[in-house]
């Protein structure tokens, strides 16, 4: 437990940021989920606008520092190799 009025803010601060935080960690995840399903399926012009859709997200993530930035690089990166390997054949 906090012992000072400012670690009290911090810890209020921190709870809050943590929430925000696993919401849009939630949200990200569920995007770069329906992108690979897409890229999974037959439809590519779905695939491009799932893509499109989870590459602003993890963007996102990564400017607001939920993720890493090259780790968000690296996600969309893999994304996009896998749909131009699907549409590829």
């Amino acid at each position: 437990m906090p012992n000072s009025k400012s670690a009290k803010t911090a810890l209020r601060k921190s709870e809050t940021r943590r929430l925000r935080n696993r919401s849009s960690r939630s949200e990200l995840r569920s995007a770069i989920k329906s992108a690979r399903t897409a890229i999974a399926g037959d439809d590519s012009q779905a695939a491009a606008k799932a893509l499109q859709a989870a590459a602003k997200k993890i963007d996102q993530a990564a400017a607001k520092g939920i993720i890493h930035k090259n780790a968000a690089a690296r996600t969309k990166s893999r994304l996009a190799k896998s749909a131009n390997k699907t549409t590829a054949e």
